[in-house]
């Protein structure tokens, strides 16, 4: 069974690998910039759905092993007071975020699209996850947009990585948040007709 990861994302892909997968990466290349939709959900439904059948059209162009292949695509945003955000722009954009975001709640949107190339039996659902942001100093901020790591995430934060430390708690499925809802995924696979251990890579070691 083939299964393929319409994002780049590095926290995607060890999401993935953590839960016995072993995807091949296929970056989409969808413009994002040109998409419109009426609600942060909405949007991230079609950016995923945009990104997974872009991949999808692709792989079917080219020979393919027999059997089933599945192709995921992928689309995080932030929903925060009203705006909607992706990754920053640039370190202003992060910290101007931050100062707004910190001691404050928002939700973070992950839509998930799913595609099984030779049926073209397609499934999606959009995850949502409450977010609870520490109440940072000028300081604080300043020091984590310095580290980059804010510029390369949508929400401009990680919740497994230097981010962690300034998320006080979140409502919901941390994988959501980290890019792909295992639950959601799961769900997914059901509705195309494939069983979560049909697509496990690996066996964990015996306990001695």
């Amino acid at each position: 069974m083939r299964f393929v990861l319409a994002s780049a994302s590095p926290a995607r892909l060890r999401t993935l690998r953590a839960a016995g997968l072993e995807p091949e990466v296929v970056v989409s290349g969808v413009d994002e910039s040109i998409v419109e939709a009426s609600s942060a959900r909405a949007l991230c439904a079609t950016l995923a759905r945009l990104k997974a059948e872009a991949v999808a059209t692709r792989l079917r162009h080219h020979e393919h092993p027999p059997g089933v292949t599945l192709v995921l695509g992928c689309d995080s945003m932030l929903e925060f007071d009203g705006d909607l955000f992706g990754k920053p722009v640039d370190d202003r954009d992060a910290f101007t975020r931050w100062q707004r975001m910190r001691g404050n709640t928002g939700i973070l949107h992950t839509g998930h699209c799913l595609i099984e190339l030779d049926t073209g039996a397609e499934a999606e659902e959009v995850g949502s996850t409450a977010v609870y942001f520490a109440d940072l100093s000028d300081e604080e901020v300043q020091a984590y947009v310095g580290t980059g790591e804010p510029t390369q995430v949508a929400g401009a934060f990680t919740i497994d990585g230097l981010g962690g430390w300034f998320v006080d708690r979140i409502l919901g499925d941390a994988g959501n948040v980290i890019g792909v809802s295992l639950p959601v995924l799961r769900r997914l696979l059901g509705e195309v007709g494939v069983g979560v251990p049909a697509l496990w890579s690996t066996r964990l070691p015996s306990s001695p």
